[in-house]
């Protein structure tokens, strides 16, 4: 059985299909919210989808706490005060995967663009944010989120996964090859999340113009990714 990974951010949109997606891939999982109790109706949901799902809704310290691999599926905007308040429950030698987008729609600007960050990328600034001894990958920011939430739809998607060690990005990358029709690609070093994240903006004008939730998919790849 896989180990058990937390989602922080659980009850918004890519947080619940991630946490759905990977409860029905047979994956333990615990999510966060700063409401427990919007944590605990979200894994409610998820339970009334997938039979015998393991999930469990708390309170994003101890949500944090709980597994060795964390998620962090938040707004840019509730990035740092997030991380702030997960000082005292991060610790040393847990990885979390930064899914944050600085796009302008945190400073009710449009949603196409992006926000500079000082650092280079949310990533980067979560990992300037973290514990010591906390690693961070960034990964997940092409991802059709409506595509998740449904176990109906058909996902045909790339992901690409931002780190600065191998060993942490295939740890990750496992977990994303369980969910079937996504592919996890290893997208270079930390400072490559600030292309990847990029790649939300543009996509989100794609499907606004297209009317639909396209994902990327690259070419040409060898079969053995890792």
């Amino acid at each position: 059985m896989p180990d058990q990974v937390t989602v922080i951010g659980g009850s918004g949109a890519l947080g619940t299909g991630l946490a759905l997606r990977l409860a029905a891939a047979g994956v333990p999982v615990v999510i966060g919210s700063r409401d427990e109790g919007r944590a605990q109706e979200a894994a409610q949901r998820i339970a009334e989808q997938v039979t015998a799902a393991q999930v469990q809704g708390l309170a994003n310290g101890p949500a944090a706490e709980a597994s060795e691999i964390v998620f962090l599926c938040v707004p840019f905007r509730n990035q740092s005060e997030t991380l702030t308040n997960l000082k005292n429950h991060l610790r040393e030698g847990q990885l979390l995967v930064d899914a944050t987008v600085p796009l302008a729609a945190a400073v009710a600007g449009k949603a196409t663009r992006m926000l500079g960050v000082w650092q280079g990328s949310a990533a980067q600034q979560a990992a300037e944010m973290v514990p010591d001894g906390v690693r961070v990958v960034a990964a997940l920011h092409t991802v059709n989120a409506p595509g998740l939430k449904d176990l109906s739809a058909t996902l045909d998607e790339d992901v690409l996964i931002c780190g600065d060690k191998k060993a942490d990005k295939q740890r990750v990358a496992e977990l994303i090859d369980l969910i079937p029709g996504l592919r996890a690609v290893n997208g270079g070093s930390l400072e490559a999340a600030r292309i990847a994240e990029s790649l939300t903006a543009l996509l989100i004008g794609v499907n606004a113009r297209y009317k639909t939730h396209a994902g990327i998919r690259l070419t040409g790849l060898p079969d053995d990714l890792w």
